[in-house]
């Protein structure tokens, strides 16, 4: 390491002139009280490539300020936009409003997706080529595209574009109005249940347009065993084909179900043996990357119960310290691969570059996780009072502090 510094280095941590140039030079005391301490942890910003910042259109759930503020909180310096916006990112000047408020507000590296379809409505596919120069991938996220042709004509167009799909995978026609997973605690408290074949029978049949039309294909948010199997098999026979999941479906499932609409999110808990099966699929490698499918939504809209309340929970400042303290710390997988997961992979796949990015991280602290102390505006999180390790002490995105505990 630059300098005899002491504090633990990653080994994807390439360039290290950040330390030394504008992070070192704004912050008092940092090389003596960080670099040459053997507490700290410093490793490469992560990467999310799903998050859901609601500007424009929901700025009262989330904004990009917030949202990219919340993220260097929770160690990320690259985020990919999901598109269920207004005006839905469907055509370049409705993209621009977006590009707009990101050029002028966010302290990250912020991507956003293009929609799929006009509005998200699944009926015609939206101006994807004057848009595939400004965006990261093609997403219709909220809404799984229940037309098979349409989801065929879209991976055409965006294999000539050399551009991604990435798939909310949700048959509508299997929903039923359900809201929790179809399982034992759904009967057990008399609610409607979500079948998981409402997710891999779409993954079924986009893994087969993927063969065939050859276009990059990736999933969202996987919970279920049958996806897991699915994805597996499509990589054997050549399928380019990714997937994430996210904190939540590997640490929680139907058993810590609770009547409070901090445990409402979709795809749902699942069961015990589906969370088996996805940690079985990040070990194994089926699972690229994590994602946290940060969703944020007002309190209001969060206290109505697992019925009513809407779908969606917010993951980003707390997903490192989870999935350390859950996955890591009790010998699940090896904190390289938890890098991997939440950094390096999602960059890969995504091809998003570093830029001077790093997190710095106490791993020896020790606390019950707060929303209170959340920069995000939404503070609805079935991880409220878990005790967890982990304290991020500075985050820096292109050169610059985005986040800073050190003082």
């Amino acid at each position: 390491m630059q300098k005899g510094y002491k504090a633990k280095l990653h080994p994807s941590v390439y360039d290290l002139n950040v330390l030394s140039s504008g992070v070192i030079a704004s912050i008092p005391d940092f090389e003596e009280k960080i670099l040459n301490s053997t507490e700290y942890s410093i490793f490469p910003g992560f990467c999310d490539v799903h998050v859901h910042f609601r500007q424009p259109g929901f700025s009262y759930k989330e904004t990009i300020l917030t949202g990219t503020k919340a993220a260097a909180h929770g160690g990320y310096t690259a985020v990919c936009t999901m598109p269920n916006l207004n005006p839905v990112p469907d055509n370049m000047e409705h993209l621009k409003e977006q590009l707009d408020i990101i050029n002028k507000d966010a302290v990250i590296n912020v991507y956003p997706y293009a929609a799929i379809t006009v509005g998200q409505s699944g009926e015609k596919l939206s101006d994807m080529k004057a848009l595939a120069n400004s965006v990261i991938a093609f997403s219709d996220d909220g809404r799984g595209v229940q037309s098979e042709e349409m989801m065929k004509d879209a991976m055409l167009t965006a294999k000539a574009l050399g551009k991604m799909i990435v798939a909310h995978c949700e048959d509508n026609s299997l929903l039923h109005c359900g809201y929790i997973h179809d399982g034992i605690y759904a009967r057990e408290h008399n609610h409607r249940g979500i079948c998981s074949k409402s997710e891999w029978g779409q993954i079924e049949r986009d893994i087969k347009l993927a063969a065939e039309t050859g276009c990059a294909y990736h999933i969202c948010h996987i919970s279920c065993k049958e996806s897991v199997q699915l994805i597996r098999e499509a990589k054997k026979s050549g399928v380019n084909v990714s997937c994430e999941t996210a904190p939540h479906y590997l640490v929680l499932d139907e058993n810590d179900l609770r009547e409070d609409g901090k445990f409402k999110m979709n795809p749902p808990l699942r069961s015990a043996d589906d969370r088996l099966a996805l940690i079985e699929g990040i070990i194994d490698g089926t699972i690229d990357m994590i994602a946290t499918d940060h969703a944020p939504h007002s309190a209001e809209e969060k206290s109505k119960g697992l019925e009513k309340s809407a779908f969606g929970i917010v993951g980003i400042e707390t997903a490192f310290p989870v999935l350390y303290t859950k996955l890591v710390k009790e010998n699940v997988i090896t904190l390289d691969k938890l890098i991997d997961l939440i950094a390096i992979n999602p960059r890969k796949r995504f091809n998003i570059p570093f830029n001077n990015d790093i997190t710095i991280w106490d791993l020896n602290e020790a606390y019950a996780i707060n929303p209170d102390s959340f920069l995000s505006m939404g503070k609805s999180t079935p991880f409220e009072n878990m005790q967890v390790y982990g304290k991020c002490l500075l985050t820096a995105a292109n050169g610059k502090v985005a986040y800073n505990d050190c003082l």
